[in-house]
Order: structure tokens, then C-alpha cells, then sequence
């Protein structure tokens, strides 16, 4: 990823120190090299890929004193999430790409074990193929343009298409000029009363359709897939029971042989006031519902994960510009990475950082209740949290705001000239894990 941003104050001085440093190397087994240097505000160059890691975050804002928000990467969180779930789910992982395409992270991914990719647009196409060029894609969303769907399938191979609709499938056929190669995967309608995002009602067939759609994608298919999204951060592991029952249900109204099963998504991940179930309850759930319908005993089964793959490997590092009583302006907000501790209302956990050498006192232990103000002129760039903070914040200080490894980088504009795209490396633990790793 290109930085459109001057290289934070610093950063150059680090590079030049990370030579002199020694590096320790993770065990092999990770497959990704971080590097802890013994000053610990000096960042370091990692073998494996040559960018530079911090120790820490702390390190990082000791180091460059960054004037804009700064994105936080955790190769480390990011490549032992992936082999967990590589290791619990019963069948392939796919990733969800638009949780957060960037190189980087696609490559965490891939040194992982993760070799499956769900593409939603002919951009996110063609980032995995220049990336990763080996990876298998899969075209999910149900909605494509004619364009998108030639590139896909002429150019780069894509030969997995989702559909919700005859006038999607008759589109497909039509500008791949009626090919016999094609993975289609009908989409269906779910409710998503136990998610936190419901996506329910943009997209899906419904039941009472979806037998006629199922046969003639069958008739129209190499292999016939159904897929299905229980909403995100879906907060009840039995959802997943639920929406295969009614797949069962179709097969059996049909008679149609399955060769996919894709489970979709809504993987959660963990916020303060927001704890899911644990993770392992997810996997012993779908296992038990695979396990008791032997239709679905010679199908593929894949999931789309996303949230919960990449949520905690990543962070945002942002500065107080302005305290108003418990209302602090950031440099961040709705409009950049903080979309959805807007009108979502997501809170997320926060830390503080004020280093030392700024004529102020340490950070007291006492905390308060603060929301954030964003940076731009729009009143509705409101972040009403509550985050917990030292009671004694003030302008100059920054804080990291964790689990934005999801829906932050990805979701940034340029309303107003407030945009950001320096990311670094970090070698510490996430704010939060719902896998304990923090």
C-alpha cells in the first residue's frame, strides 16, 4: 500500500538504529519473523519481510511522536488466528477480503495456511491476484456488474460465482458465453436476529423461491454451492444449526445433489460490553449440525471469516487534538477508521499513551468516561463510546484504539482532507483477545 502521508517524525532516524540492533525471531512455526530490539523505542527490521517492527505501540509513539493516525499491524495475532481457525473449522477458510485488503495482511494470511479468498469486487479481484497470484478466489457477492464478471472469469480465473436471483444467473451464463466450468452458489435469505450488523434483506433468495433458483443453477453448475450469512458478529452459535437446517430442508425438497456448502461468516470478535460465547462453542456447534444431517456428509464445506480473523492483529493510533470536558476531538473518526463507533456504536478498548519528555505528569489511574469528537467539520462524525481513559487526558496525548484490524484501514475517505494511510508493524499483544493471547 502506497503512504500518501509524509513519513511520520522519526521514522528514518529508526531505520538507521535498526541496523545496529539484534533481532530474535518467533519460532519457525509462526512463519512470520518479528523482531524485539533491546531499546525498546527503537524499531527494528524484520528479515522476512523488511519492513520495520516496533516493540510495541508504545514504542512506536515514543519513537515518532506521529502528528496523524497511525494504522497498527500484528503479523504475530494475525497468523496464530488463522492457524486456529485453519485447525478448528471442518472444512476450508475463506477470507473474507474486504474486512481488510491490505497486502500485508492478505500475506500474514497466506504464511498462515489461508489459501481461499472471498472477493466482492474486480478491485478486491485483482488485489488478491497481484498479492497472492496462487490463491483461489471466490466472486461472493450475489450482485455483479457484466463487466466485473468477464474480468474475473477471462482474466484472472475466478470460476466461483455467488447469485441470489435468476436475472444474476442468466447473467453469469450470458457473459461467460454459457460456460461448463462454473461453481455457482446460490445465496439464501437468513434471519439475523442474534447478530450485531444484521444483513438481512439486501441480499439472499428466499425460501419459499429458493427451489426453483437452486434447479436451475444445478442444471447450469460444474459443481452446485449454497451459501448463507447469519449476520455479523453473530452473537449465537446455534444460528449457524439453524440456517443449515433449512438448506437440509431445500435438499430435500429438491432432490438437487450439493457439492458446496459455504456457512458464511459472523465469526465474532470481542469489544468491551460486547463478549460473545467462546469460539470453540461455534466450532463444537457447526461440527454437531454437520455430523447429525449425512446429506451434507460428501459436500465441501467452507466459511467466510473475516471479523474474527484480523480484528485483534490490528489497531489505530490517534492524538488528542482538544479536550471539552469528557468530549475529546481525535485526529481519527467516523468518516476514517472509526466508522462503526459511529452510528454502529461500537465501543472499543482504548489505551493512553503520553510519553515521557512533554513537561506533563504520568497519566493518573483514575479513569473516566469519554466519547470522541472525529476531525472533520461534520457533526455527525460522533463517537459517543463511553471509552474508559485516564480522568486527566489532555491534547497532546495519544491513544490506541484496539480490534480495528477489521473495518478501519478499509473503510477510510477523504471527506475533508482528513485521511491517513501510515501503517507499521508492531510485535505486542492486542488490547483485547477472545483467544486469551493478550
Amino acid at each position: 500500500m502506497k503512504n500518501n502521508t509524509s513519513e511520520p517524525p522519526g521514522r528514518q532516524t529508526g531505520l538507521k538504529l535498526a541496523r545496529r540492533t539484534s533481532v530474535i525471531n518467533l519460532p519457525k512455526d509462526s512463519q512470520i519473523a518479528t523482531a524485539i530490539s533491546p531499546a525498546m523505542h527503537a524499531p527494528v527490521v524484520v528479515p522476512v519481510s523488511g519492513e520495520v517492527v516496533y516493540h510495541s505501540v508504545e514504542a512506536m509513539v515514543h519513537s515518532d511522536r506521529p502528528v496523524l493516525p497511525v494504522h497498527c499491524l500484528r503479523p504475530s495475532t494475525i497468523v496464530s488466528t488463522a492457524k486456529w481457525f485453519l485447525r478448528q473449522f471442518p472444512g476450508e477458510v475463506m477470507y473474507a477480503v474486504k474486512t481488510n485488503p491490505d497486502p500485508r495482511v492478505l500475506r500474514y494470511l497466506a504464511h498462515a495456511g489461508v489459501k481461499h479468498f472471498d472477493v466482492a469486487s474486480i478491485v478486491e479481484v485483482k488485489q488478491v491476484a497481484d498479492t497472492l497470484p496462487d490463491a483461489k478466489m471466490y466472486f461472493m457477492h450475489p450482485v455483479k456488474s457484466r463487466e466485473a464478471i468477464a474480468s474475473a472469469y477471462f482474466e484472472y480465473g475466478v470460476r466461483d460465482f455467488s447469485l441470489d436471483s435468476h436475472e444474476e444467473l442468466n447473467k453469469i451464463l450470458e457473459v461467460t458465453h454459457g460456460a461448463t466450468d462454473l461453481n455457482l452458489y446460490v445465496r439464501l435469505a437468513m434471519a439475523n436476529e442474534n447478530a450485531a450488523f444484521s444483513l438481512a434483506g439486501k441480499f439472499g433468495v428466499s425460501m419459499e423461491d429458493a427451489p426453483a433458483l437452486i434447479l436451475a443453477a444445478r442444471a447450469a453448475s460444474a459443481k452446485l454451492g449454497i451459501c448463507f450469512h447469519v449476520g455479523s458478529q453473530c452473537m449465537d452459535p446455534q444460528a449457524y444449526g439453524r440456517a443449515v437446517q433449512h438448506v437440509v430442508d431445500l435438499l430435500d425438497k429438491t432432490g438437487v445433489k450439493l457439492d458446496i456448502l459455504d456457512i458464511g461468516g459472523g465469526f465474532p470478535s470481542i469489544y468491551p460490553g460486547l463478549m460473545p460465547p467462546a469460539l470453540p462453542s461455534y466450532m463444537k456447534a457447526i461440527k454437531k449440525t454437520l455430523k447429525s444431517h449425512p446429506q451434507l456428509s460428501a459436500c465441501k464445506i467452507v466459511c467466510e471469516p473475516g471479523r474474527a480473523l484480523v480484528a485483534e492483529g490490528g489497531s489505530v493510533v490517534v492524538r488528542v487534538e482538544l479536550r471539552k470536558g469528557n468530549m475529546l476531538y481525535i485526529n481519527d473518526g467516523t468518516y476514517g477508521s472509526l466508522f462503526d463507533a459511529g452510528h454502529p456504536g461500537f465501543v472499543y478498548p482504548v489505551k493512553a499513551i503520553r510519553p515521557e519528555g512533554q513537561g506533563k505528569e504520568k497519566l493518573s489511574p483514575e479513569v473516566a468516561e469519554f466519547g470522541f469528537f472525529g476531525p472533520t467539520c461534520d457533526s455527525l462524525d460522533t463517537m459517543k463510546g463511553p471509552f474508559h481513559l485516564p480522568k486527566d487526558i489532555a491534547e497532546g496525548d495519544w491513544i490506541e484504539i484496539g480490534q480495528l484490524g477489521s473495518y478501519g484501514a478499509t473503510m477510510r475517505t477523504n471527506f475533508n482532507g482528513f485521511y491517513s494511510d501510515a501503517t507499521v508493524e508492531v510485535a505486542d499483544k492486542p488490547l483485547l483477545s477472545i483467544f486469551g493471547v493478550n
